[in-house]
């Protein structure tokens, strides 16, 4: 059975680790001397330096997803209210990714170009099956009328994820919001609700 005090500790040896070198240049064998245990317990909860990267992302936004995905289910709340909470978990986890300083402080161009693409990957996958059911939910109660929920959800979070994120095509705040403002229209067109019924969204 994983010990849950080593798993985090080798996560803080790596976020720890980060902040004064390359992860390239960090090898499993030195996570495991700052962890304070041995490299053959490493491979024990990880089998590679990627996965405790992938790891030590996953746990740093795992709050803020966990919530947002309480809140998808709660059915008596309409789709796209709903909706507007994932949306604000984008936000809210794109906030905490860009403003936090344990985990990038001193990071190479490089490095956190790997942790943004890592970082929009989780996010993504993580919420789309959420956002794709309540996509379902409003089809199954006439509120959304659209064949391909998964497809509409997966558009949706990429679109908001970048441009949240504002690292890949940094953006000011008016573009950010013309491009929010134009997703929306997408999606009252697509799903066939009348112009203007969804700028609800834009209070993200």
């Amino acid at each position: 059975m994983l010990n849950p005090d080593k798993y985090n500790q080798i996560l803080d040896a790596l976020q720890s680790l980060l902040k004064d070198k390359d992860i390239r240049k960090i090898s499993v064998s030195e996570i495991a001397q700052t962890a304070g245990i041995g490299k053959g317990s490493i491979y024990y909860y990880f089998p590679s330096k990627e996965a405790i990267l992938e790891a030590l992302i996953e746990r740093n936004y795992e709050t803020t997803l966990s919530t947002a995905k309480a809140l998808a289910k709660q059915r008596e709340v309409s789709p796209f209210t709903r909706m507007a909470m994932l949306f604000q978990a984008c936000r809210n986890s794109s906030g905490a990714f860009l403003n936090q300083d344990t985990t990038v402080a001193g990071i190479s161009t490089k490095d956190m170009l790997l942790l943004h693409h890592k970082y929009l990957n989780y996010l993504i996958t993580e919420l789309k099956p959420e956002l794709a059911l309540i996509i379902q939910q409003g089809i199954e109660t006439g509120d959304i009328h659209f064949d391909h929920p998964a497809a509409l959800a997966e558009i949706v979070l990429i679109v908001l994820a970048i441009k949240l994120d504002n690292s890949l095509i940094p953006s000011s705040s008016e573009e950010i919001e013309n491009t929010i403002l134009g997703l929306i229209s997408l999606l009252e067109k697509g799903t066939e609700n009348p112009a203007g019924s969804l700028n609800f969204l834009m209070a993200i």
